[in-house]
């Protein structure tokens, strides 16, 4: 499965093959290989890189999904869509979709070497409610690691919703994880509440997550690193929830975060 059949798949919104053998990455290494492919195939026909998502950041969930880490990948100008409190997504084009209420945040400085969780505040700009919509072209939406990470690490589109400036929340690195972590989300399907979960789960909280991300990033050759003007979403704060046409979703986030509401066609 090479980056160029990966590609072609995404575009066409198709399965794998069934036989798509987690050998073909023997191991995480050549998994972001091939993803960093992928990406310079998608920067060639002229998308734009937008930012990273960071996956798998719920560690009660790494055992069911298969997974011991978190994972990463990129957003695209064609993938982010950027609204209010309320949008309307389309789903087509994406391989059945799921829902990830998540934390969004605006970055306005490259982080310095041996970045601290203070010096990851210093390069945040703002935050965000957001939607990320991940898709598996894996029938059984069961990717092994190397499979999500080849697979554009399963991102299919970003919803980002009202920004908030951090300053206005906290002012220190410390202050806003810790308020982020005690936050909690609602998750509604139709006016129906279908999960709830917490900042917390994101790896001890949205800001933390960034901070580990930073570190995997700056550990794989070629990746190029977070810089002014990217955006990183952080992880879901409740389990994966499958999209359908005609479905109206809302994420009733706990203070500060407004909520966030979209449409689905």
């Amino acid at each position: 499965m090479n980056p160029d059949l990966i590609l072609s798949h995404y575009d066409n919104a198709s399965l794998w093959p069934n036989a798509t053998e987690g050998a073909r990455w023997p191991d995480i290494a050549a998994a972001y290989r091939s993803a960093l492919a992928l990406r310079a195939l998608r920067l060639a026909r002229g998308e734009q890189a937008v930012g990273y998502k960071i996956g798998y950041t719920n560690q009660s969930a790494w055992e069911r999904n298969g997974v011991s880490a978190p994972i990463w990948g990129s957003i695209w100008d064609t993938t982010l869509l950027n609204c209010d409190e309320h949008c309307v997504v389309d789903l087509t084009g994406t391989s059945m979709p799921r829902l990830e209420p998540e934390i969004t945040f605006g970055i306005s400085a490259t982080p310095p070497a041996g970045a601290t969780l203070e010096d990851i505040f210093a390069c945040v700009e703002w935050l965000a409610p957001s939607f990320e919509l991940v898709q598996s072209h894996k029938a059984d939406w069961k990717p092994a690691a190397t499979e999500a990470i080849a697979d554009g690490g399963l991102h299919a589109r970003q919803i980002v919703g009202r920004r908030t400036p951090v300053r206005s929340l906290a002012n220190s690195g410390a202050a806003l994880n810790g308020i982020l972590a005690a936050a909690q989300v609602h998750l509604y399907r139709d006016q129906a509440l279908i999960d709830e979960g917490a900042g917390a789960i994101v790896l001890g909280g949205p800001l933390q997550s960034i901070l580990h991300f930073v570190g995997e990033l700056r550990a794989c050759p070629g990746a190029p690193d977070l810089k002014a003007g990217d955006i990183v979403t952080t992880g879901t704060w409740t389990n994966a929830w499958p999209l359908e046409p005609g479905q109206a979703w809302r994420a009733e986030f706990g203070a500060p975060l407004a909520p966030l509401e979209m449409a689905l066609r």
